[in-house]
C-alpha cells in the first residue's frame, strides 16, 4: 500500500500583506528577536503567540554554553503561555529569525524539537493553530497547523 503526505500552506511575497493581527504578531515577534540570547550562534529568534483571549505571548531563543540547555523561542513562548494561561488555546504562533545561518530569501523552519512542542500544544488544547514563519527578506508561508510541519509526530 502507498500512502502520500501532502502538505499545504499560503505564500506571500512580504509580510506587510498580512492582515493587522498577523501584522501585530510579526512586529512582537521582531521587537522579541531583539532580546535573544545567541552568542554562539549568532542566530536571533523571536516568536509571539496570539491566544484566544486576544493576549499575546512573546519568547526569544535563549544559547547556553553547555549545548543542548539553550531554548528556542517558539519553546520559550509556548511553554511561558502553558504555564500562565492553561485555559487558553493557541491561535497563531508567528516566528522570524535574523542571522547568518540562512541565506535572506530563505524560510525559517523551526527546529525538531519545537515542531514536536508545537504538534503536542494542538494536541493539548485539542484544535489546531495557525504558524506563520518570516524570512529576512520579509517573505511569508503560513501553515493552518502545525501538524503540516511534522506530520509524522511523535505520540500523536
Amino acid at each position: 500500500m502507498e500512502k502520500k503526505i501532502s502538505i499545504e500552506y499560503i505564500q506571500l511575497a512580504d509580510w506587510k500583506e498580512l492582515n493587522d493581527a498577523d501584522q501585530k504578531l510579526v512586529i512582537a515577534a521582531e521587537n522579541v528577536m531583539k532580546s535573544a540570547y545567541a552568542p554562539y550562534s549568532k542566530f536571533s529568534v523571536g516568536a509571539a503567540l496570539l491566544l484566544s483571549s486576544g493576549e499575546v505571548i512573546t519568547g526569544s531563543n535563549q544559547e547556553n554554553i553547555a549545548y543542548p540547555s539553550g531554548l528556542c523561542a517558539e519553546r520559550v513562548a509556548l511553554f511561558y503561555a502553558g504555564s500562565n494561561y492553561p485555559n487558553e488555546t493557541v491561535e497563531t504562533l508567528c516566528v522570524v529569525a535574523k542571522g547568518d545561518l540562512v541565506d535572506l530569501d530563505t524560510i525559517l523552519s523551526p527546529c525538531g524539537g519545537c515542531r514536536q512542542v508545537m504538534v503536542e500544544t494542538e494536541s493539548r488544547q485539542g484544535k489546531p493553530y495557525r504558524v506563520i514563519m518570516i524570512s529576512q527578506n520579509g517573505s511569508v508561508i503560513i501553515f493552518n497547523s502545525a501538524t503540516e510541519l511534522l506530520p509524522l509526530a511523535f505520540g500523536v
